[in-house]
């Protein structure tokens, strides 16, 4: 979390994003560390929608390749799904999507939770009940957004 916070300190610095998106990226961030934090309070709770960990982040950037070379060569994160327009880099069990974006500017697309005991019906149910409009993709994930207009989408745990 400190070296992708330093690395969007670093975008902004060097004028590769805007003061609203280094913001954005942040809250981002700071939501899905909160989100893992407290784990196993909704665990104990047996709450439906049980968050178990970070699935994914997907990063929209410039030039995927260039994201792709510094993570895999200065982190050491294993590169898999390499299609010419984005890539998964492994750390752990994490996974960030680089993928090439509309424009020059960086920023963070959107953040998947990975949920244990993973229930479609069940919570697609619980996130209709909170108003949240959920849209399915594929069978073992949906995404809605949050009360701030934040993309968030949920996995089945690996």
């Amino acid at each position: 979390m400190e070296n992708m916070i330093a690395k969007l300190l670093q975008d902004f610095e060097d004028g590769k994003m805007n003061r609203r998106q280094l913001i954005r990226s942040l809250a981002i961030s700071a939501s899905a560390a909160s989100a893992v934090a407290t784990l196993p309070t909704a665990a104990a709770q047996g709450r439906t929608v049980d968050v178990v960990g970070i699935h994914h982040i997907s990063y929209q950037v410039a030039d995927y390749r260039k994201t792709r070379d510094l993570y895999s060569d200065l982190f050491g994160m294993k590169v898999s799904a390499d299609n010419g327009k984005q890539c998964n880099l492994a750390a752990g069990a994490t996974q960030i999507i680089a993928r090439n974006g509309s424009g020059a500017t960086p920023q963070v697309d959107h953040i998947a939770l990975a949920i244990d005991n993973w229930n479609t019906a069940a919570i697609e149910a619980e996130l209709k009940r909170r108003g949240l409009n959920p849209q399915g993709e594929g069978e073992n994930s949906l995404q809605f957004k949050d009360p701030d207009g934040f993309h968030v989408q949920l996995n089945a745990k690996r």
